[in-house]
């Protein structure tokens, strides 16, 4: 018995040793790799270091080293993926701008005409607002300084600036002479939704980008619309086409505005430990009235993340084409007082677990662009035009013949007299029957509503 035992001590003994040997190799050989690989990288390095001397000496016109390294590392990340990218000083200051949803400026959509600058409508409740500029008025000088010769963005660049500042403008105001107004800067908020009321019944929403403020203009125009339609509200049309996406945080206050619960979406980093999932809190805004979201190519990232977790959930139905596939999420690492760098963190998922990384959002409805032409039927000979065709007796009907006959000769005077017609409505009416994808959503809206209704009767 004792020998057995000691035997057993003794291999218990050497087995520890080689344990101790095979651990003490396997060190030895991670010190090694990591040897190897460090020394690698300083070659790597001295290659870039010794291109960097012969661009800088060498190159047929000077080069700033500013520009040398700010190229290559731009090279360094777009070689990553599409996604990944430097942002000097003045591309990051414009990127926050575009995300924070406000900037220092005057509170005027502008365009270029003739070489000056357009207004094509001031912001309500801004300085350009409450300082009178108006619709069609254009500006001629900034600060004494001519505005032809200039692009529309720089234009733009220089009407912006610090809160608090001012700026002069010469305005030319037709049947006016050439006057100055000065302007103080204040803080305008970038509108990313807007909203309307499509007929009597429908609410249509769209939003053009995620930034800081979408969620709160989302809320704010909801309210509006259903203050609008009141009890006849029937179903909302969610507007996310050419939307190229932004903030993953309002994406997910979007989708959880007409979510009462589960998850929204999940991203998954290199590391297991920076996963993350994202989860809907109880409300709807819309009250659980039935959602139409309209995507298409130009739908991308915070667009999809809304979309994937609308049709995951069944709490939407999808209509357009494709969306473009952008999967992945990008972290923005500021670099001390040289800009920033984008950088692809982490990839995101759909509730249901799906990427839609290279694949997109497949729509439940595919409905590509078209447009709408109405062909005449000619003339047809119906019941009524039979000789000794029986009459209706529903004195109902009568009255709605009549209507509609009494229609048919409004139509043909408009046709044959077009300037009797309102312009201004036949414009808008002309634009939105063009809209076939928009067209094709009212009419899936009204014909859920129409289908529930008679369930209920």
């Amino acid at each position: 018995m004792k020998k057995f035992i000691f035997l057993v001590a003794g291999i218990a003994i050497i087995l520890s040793v080689l344990s101790e040997i095979g651990f003490s190799g396997n060190l030895q050989a991670a010190e090694k790799d990591k040897k190897i690989k460090s020394e690698d990288t300083y070659q790597q390095l001295n290659l870039f270091g010794d291109v960097f001397e012969r661009v800088r000496s060498s190159y047929v016109t000077e080069v700033s080293d500013k520009d040398l390294i700010e190229a290559a590392i731009t090279g360094m990340l777009t070689s990553l993926d599409p996604h990944s990218s430097f942002l000097n000083a003045k591309s990051f200051k414009n990127m926050r701008v575009q995300t924070r949803g406000k900037f220092g400026g005057l509170g005027i959509e502008v365009t270029m005409e003739a070489g000056l600058i357009k207004v094509v409508s001031p912001i309500d409740d801004t300085p350009a607002y409450r300082a009178g500029l108006k619709s069609g008025d254009f500006i001629t000088h900034l600060n004494g300084e001519q505005v032809q010769g200039l692009t529309l963005s720089q234009a733009v660049d220089k009407m912006r600036g610090n809160v608090g500042e001012d700026i002069k403008l010469t305005i030319q105001r037709i049947g006016k002479e050439l006057f100055d107004v000065t302007v103080t800067r204040g803080i305008i908020p970038i509108q990313t939704v807007r909203s309307r009321v499509e007929g009597a019944d429908i609410g249509y929403i769209r939003i053009s980008s995620f930034s800081q403020t979408t969620d709160k203009g989302l809320k704010k125009e909801i309210a509006k619309i259903k203050n609008k339609i009141g009890k006849k509200f029937t179903g909302l049309i969610l507007d996310l086409r050419n939307n190229p996406g932004g903030l993953l945080d309002q994406a997910i206050a979007v989708s959880d505005a007409f979510l009462e619960k589960g998850e929204i979406v999940s991203t998954r980093s290199r590391n297991k430990e920076d996963h993350q999932r994202f989860n809907a809190r109880p409300g709807d805004l819309t009250e659980g009235k039935p959602i139409v979201v309209l995507i298409n190519g130009g739908s991308a990232s915070a667009s999809e993340i809304v979309a994937g977790a609308l049709q995951d959930h069944k709490r939407a139905i999808i209509l357009g084409t494709k969306s473009f596939g952008k999967g992945s999420v990008q972290t923005i690492i500021p670099l001390q007082q040289h800009g920033a760098m984008r950088l692809t963190t982490a990839r995101y998922y759909t509730p249901s677990g799906r990427s839609i990384q290279e694949i997109g959002v497949t729509p439940d409805i595919e409905v590509k662009p078209a447009r709408i032409e109405t062909v005449e039927p000619g003339k047809r000979t119906r019941e009524g035009d039979l000789r000794g065709a029986l009459t209706n007796d529903n004195n109902k009907n009568r009255i709605g013949d009549a209507k509609e006959k009494a229609g048919d000769k409004l139509d043909a005077i408009s046709k044959k007299n077009p300037k009797s017609v309102n312009n201004s409505e036949a414009k808008a009416e002309s634009s939105k029957s063009q809209d076939y994808q928009l067209q094709r959503a009212l009419d899936l809206l009204r014909g859920v509503s129409l289908f529930s209704q008679r369930i209920k009767e």
